[in-house]
Parts: structure tokens; C-alpha cells; sequence
């Protein structure tokens, strides 16, 4: 090929077939960068919830683990070999091997809030954060809002209407003689309700006590 075909050839500059082919490149360049930077939004969203129901099991493990073993929410009835359930929404009436009877809800919803739904802490400081827990006595859903200020004030009011935001749903169960004779397993298993997050956000935690 001559020089002088050369740079004719040269000036006539990119055929539609390199333009085609440079932006299709370019499209599916874009295209990965936006599922990625999608894709680390969303783990990250994940991460808090998965975060704070790390959280609400352990605060649960803790709230059961304070309780007398006599106690109905933390005792098996004489002829069970558990109590609660890790499956279904359980609500009855335990009797413990010492007589102590109450009604016991083995489950409830939780929603976690940096606010304590009016915009200020009881104190009149910043980044309250508030827990509402749902539970039903009686047939009647109350929501029991505890608000914990910075200055370490805590404040708690009642409702029956229910708050907005992330709920979370947490179900336990007891379990006699487990994993040795004497002893009691308790198991939480806190998720998630909303369907938008994927996957779903499930966390489940143990503790033996006697």
C-alpha cells in the first residue's frame, strides 16, 4: 500500500462498525459499574440490619437471663421438654415446677429508631435512640417505646398505635436438659419483615443458664 493510500485510508476516521463496537464497551462498562456500586449499597444496607439484629437477640439473651429460674417466661412446665418456638407465634399460660403461673408470649416486634418519634430526647440532647416492642396482653397489642438519651436518661411510654420504620420480629424458645442435665438452652431467632431486602436478614443467637 502506498503512503498516499495510507493517509487517505487514515482520514477517512472511524468506521460505523468501530463506533458500534467502542460503544457497546462503553455501555457494558457502565452498566457493570452501576450493578456494582448497586450491589455495595445494598450489602451495605444489609450489614445495618444484620447489625442491629445481632443486637436485639443479644439484648433479648440478657433480658431472660436476668430472670429467676422459677420464672414462667424462663421456665419449661413440669412433663414439656421446651416452651416457646422458633417457628410459630407462641402465647400461653406456663406453670413451672414450683407453682408459678403467667401468661407468656414468646414473641414479639421490635423498631429500632434514632429518634424518638417527636424529633427531640427527653433531656433536651441529640441522637436519642428509641426501641418500641410490641406484645399482646390480653388480645390488645401494646407498643412500649423506651428512649435512651446520651446524658443515660431513659424514658418509656405506651401506645396502641404502631410505629413507622424497620420492625423486626423475635421468637425464642427454651429448651430443658440442653445441651447437659440441669441446664437450659434459650435460642432467638430475630428477622427482618421487610421483603425488600435480599436476601432476607435472619439472626439467630444461644445461651445456656441454669
Amino acid at each position: 500500500m502506498s503512503r498516499s493510500h495510507h493517509k487517505k485510508f487514515s482520514a477517512q476516521g472511524f468506521t460505523l462498525v468501530e463506533v458500534l463496537l467502542a460503544s457497546s464497551v462503553l455501555a457494558i462498562g457502565l452498566l457493570s459499574a452501576g450493578l456494582l456500586a448497586g450491589q455495595m449499597v445494598s450489602g451495605t444496607n444489609r450489614s445495618k440490619y444484620i447489625n442491629a439484629a445481632s443486637t436485639l437477640a443479644s439484648e433479648k439473651l440478657e433480658d431472660l437471663n436476668r430472670l429467676d429460674v422459677e420464672d414462667p417466661q424462663i421456665c419449661v412446665p413440669t412433663g414439656n421438654t421446651t416452651a416457646g418456638s422458633l417457628a410459630s407465634d407462641i402465647n400461653q399460660t406456663t406453670t413451672c415446677a414450683s407453682g408459678n403461673s403467667a401468661n407468656v408470649s414468646y414473641s414479639d416486634d421490635v423498631y429500632p429508631n434514632l429518634a424518638d418519634g417527636t424529633g427531640t430526647c427527653p433531656d433536651g440532647t441529640a441522637a436519642c435512640f428509641a426501641e418500641t416492642v410490641a406484645s399482646v396482653v390480653g388480645g390488645t397489642t401494646t407498643y412500649t417505646t423506651t428512649v435512651h438519651s446520651p446524658s443515660g436518661r431513659v424514658q418509656s411510654t405506651s401506645s396502641t398505635s404502631s410505629p413507622t420504620g424497620p420492625r423486626f420480629h423475635r421468637r425464642w424458645i427454651i429448651e430443658a436438659n440442653s445441651p447437659a442435665s440441669g441446664v437450659r438452652r434459650v435460642t432467638i431467632l430475630v428477622s427482618l419483615t421487610n421483603s425488600a431486602v435480599r436476601p432476607a436478614v435472619n439472626f439467630q443467637m444461644s445461651n445456656v443458664r441454669p
